[in-house]
This record gives C-alpha cells, structure tokens and sequence, in this order.
C-alpha cells in the first residue's frame, strides 16, 4: 500500500512539472476531466491519436520543405493542422513553435521555416518521451482507491 501511495505521488510531481517547465496547459487539465471509470485511460488514447496524427503531419511537412519553390501556403496549411493538434492536448512548447512557423511561412521565409521546423520536432519529440514516461508511470501506480482520493 505504501509503494502504491509512493508512486501515485511520483505521478502527481512528474505531471506537475510538466506544467511547470511549460511544456502543457489548461487544455490537459480538460482532457483530464473527460476521463472516468467508464473510460479510465481517455487521456492516454488521444495523446497516442495525437501521436499518429503528428507523425504523418510531420512526414507531409518534410516532403513540402524538400520541395523547390517552397509552398508556403501548404506548409502552412499542414502547420495549421500540427498546431490545432498540438493545442487539443494541452502541447504548450509545440504549438508555440507551430506558430513561429506559420509566422514565417506568412513572410515567405524559408530559411526560417526550416530551422523552426527543427525546433518543432524538438519540442515534439520532448513532449512525446515525457509523456510516455508519465503515462508509463501512471499506469504503474494503477487507479487511486477512493480512500486516498480524500487525502
């Protein structure tokens, strides 16, 4: 009992730090409160959607970026698409980027748009590799038993 208390502790500053180093906002909080005991891993299965839909919005970007002239209006279009996902997860740091991207793609700079491109997919593959690991860490710790939901 004990280790189980421990864990669902660890859980709670892992995803608290999360906030506070920026990397989600209010809009996890709400994803969060769609969770119940009828779907008890709600959250877990629209990041894991949000990951499969970055990984092809990302694939389409690259292919846009190898593409001489560039195409501002689709690379911003895909970017729209990345951000709005981005921020229906609560993804701070990645729809921040998601947006100095679009700022470029609307001056016409494509040098700006691939070293951003760059820090989006940093930011991206941060986000994704910290929530695996609280997700992972979550499900270690299991549901919390109503008694230590009044604690």
């Amino acid at each position: 009992m004990e280790r189980n208390s421990q864990l669902h502790r660890q859980v709670a500053l892992m995803r608290q730090s999360l906030f506070d180093q920026g990397y989600l906002d209010e809009q996890f909080v709400q994803l969060e409160e769609l969770q119940d005991d009828a779907n008890p891993n709600f959250v877990e299965e629209v990041v894991t959607l949000y990951y499969r839909d970055s990984a092809r919005l990302i694939a389409s970007i690259e292919q846009a970026l190898d593409k001489s002239p560039l195409d501002f209006n689709k690379l911003d279009s895909y970017m729209h698409q990345f951000k709005g996902s981005s921020s229906s997860i609560g993804g701070r740091k990645v729809k921040a980027e998601c947006a100095q991207f679009r700022e470029y793609c609307r001056a016409g700079n494509g040098e700006g748009c691939i070293r951003t491109f760059q820090q989006v997919k940093r930011e991206y593959a941060t986000l994704r590799k910290k929530l695996e690991t609280y997700f992972q860490l979550a499900r270690q710790a299991g549901p919390r038993d109503s008694a230590s939901r009044s604690t």
